[in-house]
């Protein structure tokens, strides 16, 4: 009776320990989601000012 006890209480921990790495997992993806959509922010941001020195540029350079 002793080894089904065991196996169950070792399966038990084996679950728990699963759960906790789903936890781990679930939160650094969501911080990963959140770098993410900062670094698209930035991007996207460089990207504006680039356009916009290039329209001055494009205009400094046809009054020439």
């Amino acid at each position: 009776m002793f080894w089904p006890m065991f196996a169950v209480a070792v399966g038990f921990l084996g679950l728990v320990v699963l759960g906790v790495f789903a936890v781990r997992v679930f939160i650094e993806a969501q911080r990963l989601g959140r770098q993410v959509t900062d670094s698209a922010r930035r991007i996207n941001r460089a990207a504006e000012d680039l356009e916009r020195a290039a329209v001055s540029t494009a205009r400094a350079v046809d009054s020439l």
